[in-house]
């Protein structure tokens, strides 16, 4: 199975996505480069229809970043791109839509992977085991050096820094402690509205389990 890793870090008004680039099968790094984040435009946007204006509230997109058997997790991206396209502008309900497949599919049940997902509203991780779960402090890391990264970030929430700074120095900590991690970085950022960015002041949490 291939590894991947990456990490989301919220902070004021950013949503930085930072994943490294390393793909390991066993012992064997096969590609130190890879792209683990992808952005999923909305398929109703000027630059996907000629000469139409873009009435699309988001036109940042979806980033997602994916760890575990690169194959499966890209079958997961291709669902969700489906779903956000049946639920537009609606993330949550389009990866929760996605967990009740993912559970009741006996192909999807076979899938081994985790994606992290996020708009300017809010930013999920989609688990194997049909969870769909939302950060109670804005951070949120999956893949082999996933708990590294995670509590890096943790540690650094408090400090005068922003989200990317934040993101790269957990990925860093992960990098020298996970042989699965590398430190050659691909970073994605979606911009936060002011009256949307709660996150410093609550938390709030929206975790779903599909039965």
């Amino acid at each position: 199975m291939a590894r991947n890793n990456h990490s989301l870090c919220k902070k004021r008004r950013e949503s930085m996505f930072d994943g490294d680039g390393q793909v390991s099968m066993g012992s064997v790094v096969v590609k130190p480069n890879t792209r683990k984040i992808r952005r999923i435009l909305p398929k109703n946007t000027a630059s996907n229809i000629r000469g139409a204006p873009s009435e699309e509230t988001n036109p940042q997109g979806t980033l997602v970043g994916f760890a575990g058997s690169t194959a499966d997790a890209f079958t997961l991206l291709e669902r969700l791109e489906g779903k956000l396209d049946e639920y537009p502008g609606q993330l949550t309900r389009s990866c929760v839509e996605l967990a009740k497949g993912w559970r009741t599919d006996k192909y999807l049940r076979r899938l081994e992977a985790s994606i992290i997902v996020a708009d300017k509203n809010v930013t999920l991780e989609l688990t194997g085991n049909g969870d769909v779960l939302e950060s109670h402090d804005g951070v949120i890391a999956v893949g082999s050096g996933g708990h590294f990264a995670l509590a890096a970030a943790r540690a650094l929430m408090d400090q005068p820094l922003g989200a990317e700074e934040i993101a790269k120095k957990a990925m860093d900590i992960a990098s020298e402690m996970c042989v699965y991690t590398n430190n050659n970085y691909i970073i994605e950022t979606i911009d936060i509205d002011p009256e949307e960015d709660s996150t410093d002041d609550s938390a709030s949490s929206t975790d779903e389990k599909v039965n």
